[in-house]
């Protein structure tokens, strides 16, 4: 596939870090959990993982990095991840536990 010039974050970055950032704000403002985020993306896309899902993945302190550089609604965000998540040990998939619990590999 050819890209017609370069763009910091290339084609995937651009699309994906709005998807992400919407989800930790309707988190944040506790507008829906992360099962039903990711149940309607999901649903809506077809797709096979939804945003929590994939920040599961990333892993929670790379969220919680970028989402606490970025605006008051990110910082919420990224005061979130911390509290629930990152202070009980809770990295995403590599630890097992994140927003979902993952078997041992």
């Amino acid at each position: 596939m050819e890209m017609k010039k370069e763009k910091p974050g290339y084609v995937l970055n651009s699309l994906l870090v709005p998807l992400l950032k919407a989800a930790g704000e309707l988190l944040a403002d506790d507008i829906a959990d992360p099962a039903a985020v990711d149940d309607v993306w999901r649903i809506g896309t077809g797709a096979a993982y939804g945003p929590f899902e994939m920040l599961d993945i990333i892993g929670l302190m790379t969220a919680h990095h970028i989402a606490s550089h970025g605006d008051a609604k990110q910082r919420e965000f990224a005061r979130l991840i911390k509290e629930r998540y990152l202070d009980k040990g809770q990295t995403g998939v590599e630890s097992g536990q994140g927003f979902y619990t993952y078997p041992p590999t």
